[in-house]
C-alpha cells in the first residue's frame, strides 16, 4: 500500500510542477517565449507514460499523466493559436 502512496505523491508533485506555468499562460492568454518543441516532446513522453501506466495497471501513472497531458495541451493551445 505504501508503494502506491509513494507513486501518488511523486505523480502529484511532478504534475503540479506544470500548474504555475499553465496558470500564468492561461491568465495572460499568451505563451510567448515558451518552447513549442519542449512541450511537444514532453507531451509525447507523457503519452508513452500513459500507455505504460495502462499496461502495468498503475493508477498513479495513469491519473497523473492524464492531468499532465491536459495541462500540456492547454499550454500548446495558447502557444500555437495566433
Amino acid at each position: 500500500m505504501w508503494i502506491e502512496g509513494i507513486g501518488f505523491l511523486a505523480a502529484t508533485l511532478t504534475t503540479a510542477a506544470f500548474v504555475p506555468q499553465a496558470y500564468k499562460i492561461w491568465r495572460l492568454k499568451s505563451a510567448e517565449g515558451v518552447s513549442t518543441t519542449m512541450y511537444l516532446v514532453m507531451l509525447t513522453g507523457v503519452g508513452l507514460w500513459e500507455v505504460y501506466g495502462w499496461m502495468i495497471q498503475s493508477p498513479p501513472v495513469i491519473l497523473s499523466n492524464i492531468i499532465t497531458a491536459l495541462l500540456l495541451l492547454m499550454i500548446l493551445y495558447f502557444k500555437l493559436k495566433k
